[in-house]
């Protein structure tokens, strides 16, 4: 993210102004202050819990008494003469500005009133809060990308202008939403920071500051709005560039600024746009069914082959008549991807999947670039160039189809759509540069031959040479050949409209209604160009390197093949910053390696990457990452028989039976230095840790990996004493980051599709490791894209049938799947306080509950479930649970996110204030809660009505979804501790047990990790109560309910088990990113899947203990619940960050005053605990179950003191321990020479100790307040409402205790359910019954 600065503002009246203050205009300014406080007061106030606030519509109410509508744009100007008008002076980065209107009358005003008359007073602006991180519609300014690569090698003919940021924000016109969180400056006071008492924005025309285009004016608030509309008195003027800063006010009237931040507007709508969609003629001629006749698509797709480019001129004619240039800015798309550059210089570091994946039919973002360098210092007296490099994407990919199915997205010829949109500084637009037909543009093949999602990239680094300097205006002097021939291109065209494109999908889905069937079949239409939807401004970041890998380490592979290891998977690509060297020509080439496009005098070069290495062969294992899971089963063939892909049609013939991650590089010619302009492929990723460099002599050097990802904040973190914790969390985080690529996939290699079910499992953790708002929103856009007509939701986003099977039928997605929009919806709310969002999307939501209602019953009798369960035992038709190790309660998980979704549109419906679906809603929730309710708990075990109770979920969705009645929940807790583990049987756990010395089996079944059953065998056994058997839902129900029930010792000891079904077992195999699956598996699971990931948001909101209080929105109210082991032995201390639309919470906590014993099973302890409150926040501290009856005290500190040094200081502590490797310490490897499996002592950096930056040294001298006395409210277990602030909670003389064993690994916990006492939280009826607020616990 880029680094907020922040200005010190000069005062916004000056005396230096030419328009100095008269008595009059002073007079008329207090009563224009007067009346429009009086409404602002009005208003706000009636709305004081926060909320979006339209500040515009606040004024408007008065603005008729004293202003009328000006003619510069859209601003107003005060209805008297000028001769009076005071004029505000805003500090900018680079330049001051004139102000406005009212806006300087009123502002002046404010300002001197807050600083106590002087306009000049530091207090004026050193305030003690800060604002930070402002973003536009959710998004904020990119100057750079943290991961960027040193800048390419352009033409000599290239310009030396350059743009400013790697991803300027574009919004329309009709929504322009502005955010910003806080922080506390260095050295304030306490009190200070308690209240925000006010803000203003200023938004002005960038390259014209003197152009104030709207101004809130000091906007008194009793609570600070969520966020702030640009309303109706102006409006954004499309094509214009602004930027824009606010001021906040503190509790004792001092202000503090922003940095200037920018954003465009685009047009409004596809209608607006000046440009058209162009293709290459003989692309669109691929989908002319009357001209191809019989080709298969397969042929057709290969014609299209090279990727086109597009180029277009811009004569400086078309510039002359403007005058005095205020700003440039470039709109541009491009299906399936799109790289932009103007006057050869690449304008974004961004490119594997631009425009985001979205329903392309259905809508296609665009990007905006400012270019206004490029139109100064004579710029724009010149002609100039747009460029456009084209790949594939998820639009023309390879036609190939397996487990994912991309014959069913949209597709059409790679083609694109651009304008250049000039402003002047009077505020006037000109449009040039458009595409289209007769406007100066053209097409030719490019350097890349083949682009490809899941296949690769193939690069031809000779026409590459040949094209240099296509994209400047000096192309018109490139030498003519045969090979580079420019043509006109011609306007994107289609006979399929989007609505009969869906109508077709439909009835394939059977997700058509009686009155559609008599629509289009698919085969009538998928031959055909797919439609191209409504053009949007890109509501999300884009897909960025956002960190550069250097290898630890390059080992030959013998034969001229290298391989190099960068230590942890990563979603992204090779970048070779020294290019390559002359590749080695051979005979036969390794596997993978051949490339069968090279004609006669060509060489190549090959980059195969993936994940892990085959334990058969020691290099690369291209099963496990194989695209769409097509394979041959690899050298053991044990998943599939040789030659499976045989008959697949359109299969490369040079992967050698694996759709194989592939990167390819090919020089046709004699040349020295041939390969030396080679850097990277640029329009596909790749998962991998490994990749083999394929043929040359010497090692690859300057080589590193880059690893992209979509840009949003990175703001949650966690760190704690104990390696399995650390490890386990990084596991998540490093497939999180590889999985957010437009979309959050479930695995980036395989399908890289976003399922629902994976969503509802990890949106939680990605929600505290990342800033999800603008991502999360798009996502729900997507599936109201995808949404039938009938009301059903789909699995994935967009269509892709699937697991159709395991749903209710009618097109609709397995429930828990296809009822992620409406869960991830109340999610959003709670986070981010998006009521927009809710008002977009509830009518969908009710389609999607009037569909359940009325085909939920018969869709599961249909699937073989009686109407009482009888005979019911689990695992029916669904997928529930999935990837869990028992037996599977898909019944319940069908009508439990059935009732989720009852429940999300009554929340939702509370919000907006709609008491009949409020009531609906809530009403269904009641009635299925009772069912489920009635079914289960006949007997005290959380029963099925008939069967063995001892699938997954069960008690601990119950309990944690307020779904067991309150007199019940005592006795399924205490039941839930009944359930034992059992043995795992699989194949490579029984292999690698027949491969490990005697020795090593024995050590084994000391640890607990191997069960000796009866017959003598030894197997591997899984653990409910030491380990993990739960899937991707069941996994955070089980942990969660552990914690909040007062048994959080027994969640720590599953997160930190040892041995098969934990991360540890996963982290023993050197995995770097959570796995699939929970068994290890060598030709079919996934080793780069976040859906398991639940854990991690339960480390930092149980095992730290910060987290979203149930009830709040938009991230305002913070729960600080830290839950401490029984014995120190397990956790010494632990610490997170939560990040917020408000700011960063932070909390830290760990054991002093330990015994010398080192056990720590039996004494007392000091326990320190420290957390953090950023301005405009609050916290709500909530003691641990244990009953403390010794002093506990709370204390806040006086002054603030310098967290950033500290956090900084912490950071370089953490790289330093991490460089060490104090993390992990073995790993089990496989000897080939042997076929023997043998333990390595090798430590890592993965899953290092760090400690909090709140336990710094510089924060130990924190000038602390008086402790407050909390032993009371902490022996009852009281909350403790905090304000903004740093604070410490000192827990005297806590009594350490030895953890409750239980009977084994596999056994069960006697001491529980023989206990008489369950402890107060399950027999409390306060927390028994559903918050139509709380969002936690919805499902």
């Amino acid at each position: 993210m880029a680094a907020q600065r922040t200005n010190t503002p000069r005062p916004l009246s000056s005396s230096h102004s030419p328009y100095r203050i008269t008595p009059l205009s002073a007079f008329l300014a207090i009563i224009g202050v007067y009346s429009v406080g009086t409404v602002v007061w009005q208003t706000l106030h009636l709305g004081a819990g926060g909320g979006s606030t339209h500040v515009s519509d606040v004024l408007t109410q008065t603005k008729d008494a004293f202003i009328r509508p000006g003619s510069n744009n859209g601003r107003t100007s005060v209805a008297n003469d000028g001769s009076w008008m005071a004029t505000s002076t805003i500090d900018g980065d680079n330049a001051d500005s004139g102000g406005g209107v009212l806006d300087s009358v009123l502002g002046s005003f404010s300002i001197m009133a807050a600083s106590g008359g002087d306009p000049h007073s530091n207090d004026s602006v050193t305030g003690s809060i800060i604002p930070i991180n402002l973003s536009v519609n959710y998004l904020q300014v990119i100057d750079k990308a943290p991961g960027a690569p040193p800048e390419p090698i352009m033409s000599q003919s290239a310009t030396s202008a350059r743009v400013a940021e790697d991803f300027l924000p574009m919004v329309s016109p009709d929504e322009v939403v502005f955010r910003w969180a806080f922080q506390a400056r260095k050295g304030a006071n306490h009190k200070d920071t308690q209240e925000i008492s006010a803000y203003r924005i200023i938004v002005r025309q960038f390259g014209n500051p003197s152009n104030v285009a709207w101004d809130t004016n000091k906007v008194n608030v009793p609570v600070m709005p969520d966020s702030v509309s640009w309303g109706s008195v102006t409006q954004p003027v499309a094509g214009h560039i602004y930027e824009w800063k606010v001021f906040v006010w503190d509790a004792a009237g001092a202000s503090s600024s922003s940095s200037w931040k920018k954003f465009a507007v685009g047009p409004q709508s596809s209608e607006a746009w000046e440009g058209k969609w162009i293709v290459h003629p003989d692309d669109m001629d691929t989908f002319d069914n009357a001209k191809q006749g019989s080709k298969d698509e397969c042929k057709l797709w290969k014609m299209r082959r090279p990727l086109p480019i597009f180029r277009g001129r811009i004569s400086s004619d078309k510039i002359s008549g403007v005058k005095e240039i205020a700003s440039a800015l470039l709109v541009v798309s491009g299906l399936g991807s799109f790289r932009a550059s103007f006057d050869g210089v690449p304008l974004s570091t961004s490119g594997p999947i631009d425009p985001p994946f979205t329903d392309y039919s259905k809508r296609v973002m665009y990007r905006g670039f400012d270019l206004t360098p490029f139109f100064q210092n004579g710029g724009g007296q010149a002609d100039h160039t747009i460029g456009v490099t084209m790949g594939s994407g998820w639009w023309d990919h390879r036609p190939v189809s397996g487990m994912a199915k991309p014959k069913l997205l949209p597709r059409g010829p790679q083609t694109t759509i651009a304008q250049v949109i000039i402003t002047d500084k009077s505020g006037h637009t000109h449009v040039i540069g458009q595409s289209g037909s007769g406007n100066d543009w053209q097409v030719t093949r490019g350097h890349i031959r083949e682009s490809d999602l899941f296949t690769g990239e193939i690069v031809d680094l000779k026409r590459h040479e040949d094209l240099d300097g296509w994209d400047t205006p000096a192309h018109q002097q490139l030498k003519e050949n045969s090979k580079i021939v420019w043509t006109t291109p011609v306007e994107y065209r289609t006979d399929v409209t989007a609505q009969r494109r869906h109508d077709a999908l439909a009835k394939r889905a059977g997700a058509y209604r009686d009155e559609d069937n008599r629509g289009p079949v698919w085969e009538e239409i998928k031959g055909y160009a797919a439609p191209i939807g409504r053009l949007e401004p890109s509501d999300i970041p884009p897909i960025l390197p956002m960190e550069r890998i250097e290898p630890e380490e390059v080992r030959s592979l013998t034969n001229g093949r290298w391989l190099v290891d960068f230590g942890k998977s990563v979603s992204g690509t090779l970048y070779f910053s020294e290019g390559l060297a002359e590749p080695i020509v051979k005979d036969t080439y390794p596997r993978a390696h051949g490339y069968a496009g090279t004609e006669d005098g060509e060489s190549f070069f090959t980059v195969v990457y993936g994940e892990s290495l085959d334990m058969t062969t020691g290099d690369i294992n291209r099963v496990l990452v194989a695209g769409m899971g097509l394979h041959d089963g690899g050298p053991r063939h044990v998943s599939a028989s040789e030659g499976a892909q045989d008959n697949t049609p359109c299969f490369p013939n040079d992967h050698d039976h694996i759709l194989t991650q592939r990167d390819v590089y090919v020089y046709s010619g004699e040349a020295k230095h041939r390969f030396a302009t080679a850097r990277q492929s640029h329009f596909t990723t790749h998962a991998f840790r490994f990749a083999e460099v394929c043929c040359i002599a010497t090692p690859p050097s300057g080589v590193y990996a880059l690893a992209y990802r979509t840009a949003m904040l990175e703001w949650g973190s966690f760190d704690s004493s104990n390696v399995l914790l650390n490890g386990g969390y990084e596991l998540v985080k490093n497939a999180m980051k590889s999985n957010l690529l437009s979309v959050q996939s479930d695995c980036p290699h395989r399908e890289k599709l976003p399922y629902g079910g994976d969503l509802v499992a990890s949106s939680p953790a990605a929600m505290h490791m990342f800033d999800m708002s603008a991502f999360y929103r798009k996502t729900i856009r997507d599936w109201i894209d995808g949404q039938w007509k009938s009301g059903a939701y789909t699995e994935t986003s967009i269509w892709q049938d699937l697991n159709d099977y395991a749903g209710i039928g009618k097109g609709a997605g397995e429930t828990v799947w296809a009822s992620a929009p409406p869960v991830l919806t109340v999610r959003h709310m709670q986070h981010y306080a998006d009521k927009d969002l809710l008002s977009e999307t509830l009518s969908g939501h009710i389609r999607w509950l009037t569909f359940l209602n009325k085909e939920f019953d018969r869709g599961l009798e249909q699937r073989g479930y009686d109407k009482e369960l009888k005979g019911y035992e689990g695992d029916g038709t669904g997928l529930s649970d999935w990837l869990a190790l028992r037996t599977k309660d898909t019944w319940l998980t069908h009508t439990a996110f059935y009732m989720a979704s009852a429940r999300a549109v009554a929340y939702i419906a509370r919000k907006l204030e709609s008491d009949v679906h409020e009531k609906k809603g809530m009403s269904l929730a009641k009635s299925l809660e009772s069912k489920i309710s009635s079914f289960y708990s006949k007997k005290p075990d959380w029963d099925f009505p008939e069967g063995h109770g001892y699938a997954t979920p069960g008690p601990e969705l119950g309990l944690f979804t307020r779904i067991v009645p309150a007199d019940k929940r005592c006795a399924v807790l205490k039941n839930w501790f009944k359930r034992p583990g059992s043995v795992w049987p699989g194949d490579e756990e029984r292999l690698f047990l027949n491969e490990v010395d005697e020795e090593d089996l024995e050590d084994m079944v000391r640890t607990g990790e191997l069960v000796r059953e009866s017959d003598g065998k030894l197997y591997m056994g899984w653990s409910q109560w030491q380990g993990f058997n739960e899937g991707i839902l069941a996994m955070r129900y089980s942990l969660k309910t552990l914690s909040e029930f007062g048994f959080h010792n027994v969640a720590l000891r599953k997160a930190t088990g040892i041995g098969f079904g934990t991360p540890e077992y996963m982290l023993r195999h050197n995995a770097t990113t959570m796995w699939e699956s929970w068994w290890r598996s060598e030709d079919l699971y996934s080793r780069n899947h976040p859906m398991l990931g639940a854990m991690a948001e339960w480390m930092s909101s149980s095992a730290a203990g910060v987290s979203h209080y149930p009830t709040t929105t938009g991230g305002r109210t913070i729960l600080f619940w830290p839950r401490f082991p029984r014995s120190a032995k397990t956790l010494e201390y632990a610490s997170a960050t939560q990040g917020t639309a408000k700011g960063d919470y932070s909390i830290a906590w760990r054991f002093e005053d330990l015994p010398s014993d080192k056990e720590y099973t039996s004494g007392v302890a000091t326990i320190r605990v420290r957390f953090v409150v950023p301005p405009g926040g609050e916290g709500v501290y909530r003691p641990p179950f244990a009953i403390v009856r010794n002093k506990v005290t709370l204390a806040h500190a006086e002054v603030v003191p310098d967290m950033i040094g500290a956090r900084n200081a912490a950071r370089d502590e953490c790289t330093r321990r991490r460089n060490n490797r104090e993390g992990f310490p073995y790993s089990w490897e496989y000897d080939r020479s042997k076929e023997k499996w043998y333990k390595l002592e090798s430590s890592k950096r993965i899953g290092t100790p760090c400690e909090s930056f709140l336990f710094h040294k510089s924060i130990d001298q924190t000038q602390w307040g008086p402790e407050d006395d909390i032993s009371e409210a902490f022996s009852v277990r009281e909350d403790k409402k905090v304000g903004p602030g740093l604070y410490e909670v000192l827990i005297r003389e806590w009594p350490l205790q030895e953890e409750v064993k239980g009977s084994g690994r596999i056994g069960n916990i006697p001491e529980y359910y023989n206990s008489k006492n369950m402890g107060s939280y399950c027999s409390d009826t306060s927390t028994a019954e559903w918050d139509i607020d709380d969002a936690t616990h919805i499902i």
